[in-house]
């Protein structure tokens, strides 16, 4: 059985900032599931046996080889789509990430052509087609 088609799958999406106005993204390469060249925010689907808490600061670590200085919930999304024909359902639980500018690095180059640091003012044209929904929903906490 598959998450998100078989059932409903969770994610944790994590937003990272260093608390001087400047996010981290990921540009997806094309060995990411989907939306090739992209810039994405970072996430990670939640395992059977971690809490969400341990599966942010995980995903955190394991793509931007940083520790998790603190984190705000933001809410969570229904996210339905349809990848390869078929149709896909995901909880998404929102945050916003502080974590050290300093040791942020692609940990993930496999999946990851690029990351850098952006302002919210200045985002790359080339976004995930999920981003803009979360950019809107918790504009006015970022």
């Amino acid at each position: 059985m598959k998450k998100g088609v078989d059932y409903t799958g969770v994610t944790i999406v994590y937003f990272c900032h260093d608390g001087q106005g400047n996010f981290v993204l990921n540009k997806r390469s094309v060995n990411c599931r989907d939306e090739h060249g992209r810039w994405d925010c970072g996430g990670g689907g939640l395992d059977f046996g971690l809490t969400v808490e341990e599966t942010l600061k995980k995903e955190i670590m394991e793509e931007y080889c940083a520790d998790v200085l603190d984190y705000e919930f933001l809410g969570y999304r229904d996210v339905h789509r349809e990848h390869e024909e078929q149709k896909t359902h995901w909880i998404a639980l929102d945050f916003k990430v502080l974590i050290n500018k300093e040791k942020v690095a692609n940990g993930e180059p496999h999946k990851f052509d690029e990351v850098a640091w952006f302002k919210l003012d200045n985002l790359p044209d080339e976004i995930h087609s999920q981003f803009p929904n979360f950019l809107e929903l918790y504009k006015d906490r970022l």
